[in-house]
């Protein structure tokens, strides 16, 4: 994708500040806004607004996972840009922002508007398709590979507790759900085949709530299991004491029952597993059942900015040097 060359001279001038309804930024806090986008851009001194034009036209010249999408690194920038919190004075709701954000998106045929969250979105204004930034199954910048690499490591070598922990648990609370309650597994027979409960809140303000069985590695079929991964027999067993038995939920206080039941592994979920599971369950209770396997985790972890665990960082040293004088 490609925008007009003054059409993105006008969108860098309200990166830079140099346009209206602007906070205006010298080179130091221009490195730091892109800083704050988790851009690997820094200034380098030259003319402002044209070294910010040449960083926007990287960024949208990234892949999207839909046509007529704006790509996702390219969409958070501007919805950084936008937040309240950069309001200058006279224009404490950013309308009058957004009009000039919108005279160079309108003529390249989109629409910048805020949503009821007060979120910026974008809409391509001949199909009135909105950009979905948060879609697991796009396209990943390059940062963004890196990232679920190393995440893809770590699930390697960590252990049940820390996938459940450092993974799991984060996740899902960045994916809305609410009391997330891990089971833990210092005492076996609290479980009832679950490893995590939580609930979700849909927007009629029902409430649906979900357990979790999870496991560290791959979950097969196979009649002699490899150490490190589990069989689908052993979860066949747990997630029908999962659904059920009864949870208490102290905030209602009342017993309630397990909705949906998901499986969660580190690893791969095989095919076969998947078809044994479905085979042995009835069709009311197969309903209930979802699948979530490494490829979805590391998916879902990146397009929700997560940040990656402690254990999955890798350490920086520092050795000294000839050249530098002590």
């Amino acid at each position: 994708m490609q925008f007009k060359t003054k059409n993105m001279r006008a969108l860098a001038e309200c990166v830079v500040g140099d346009a209206k309804h602007f906070p205006y930024r010298s080179s130091f806090y221009i490195s730091e806004f892109f800083e704050d986008c988790g851009l690997p851009f820094r200034h380098d001194g030259s003319t402002r607004a044209i070294w910010a034009a040449d960083r926007l036209t990287e960024l949208l010249a990234e892949p999207s996972a839909q046509p007529n999408a704006l790509p996702p690194r390219f969409v958070h920038l501007f919805r950084t840009l936008m937040d309240r919190s950069e309001a200058v004075d006279g224009d404490p709701d950013r309308s009058s922002a957004l009009e000039v954000l919108n005279a160079p998106f309108r003529k390249e045929g989109y629409e910048a508007y805020f949503d009821e969250g007060a979120m910026l979105q974008f809409r391509h204004i001949k199909t009135n398709k909105v950009t979905e930034v948060s879609n697991p199954h796009r396209p990943f910048a390059p940062e963004e590979i890196k990232k679920r690499s190393q995440l893809s490591d770590y699930l390697d070598k960590c252990s049940e507790d820390e996938l459940i922990e450092e993974i799991l648990l984060p996740m899902f609370r960045q994916l809305g759900y609410h009391r997330i309650t891990a089971a833990g597994h210092a005492d076996k027979q609290l479980e009832y085949g679950k490893d995590i409960w939580m609930r979700f809140t849909l927007p009629t303000m029902h409430v649906i709530y979900f357990g979790i069985q999870a496991k560290k590695g791959k979950i097969d079929s196979s009649g002699a299991t490899k150490a490190g991964n589990a069989n689908i027999a052993e979860i066949y067993n747990q997630v029908s004491m999962m659904l059920g038995h009864e949870i208490f939920d102290p905030e209602l206080n009342r017993r309630v029952l397990v909705d949906h039941a998901f499986i969660v592994a580190g690893g791969e979920i095989t095919k076969q597993a998947r078809n044994w599971l479905g085979g042995k369950l009835d069709q009311s209770k197969r309903a209930q059942i979802l699948f979530m396997d490494r490829e979805d985790i590391l998916n879902l972890f990146v397009v929700t900015n997560i940040p990656l665990p402690a254990g999955a960082v890798p350490e920086v040293r520092f050795e000294p040097t000839d050249d530098i004088p002590f």
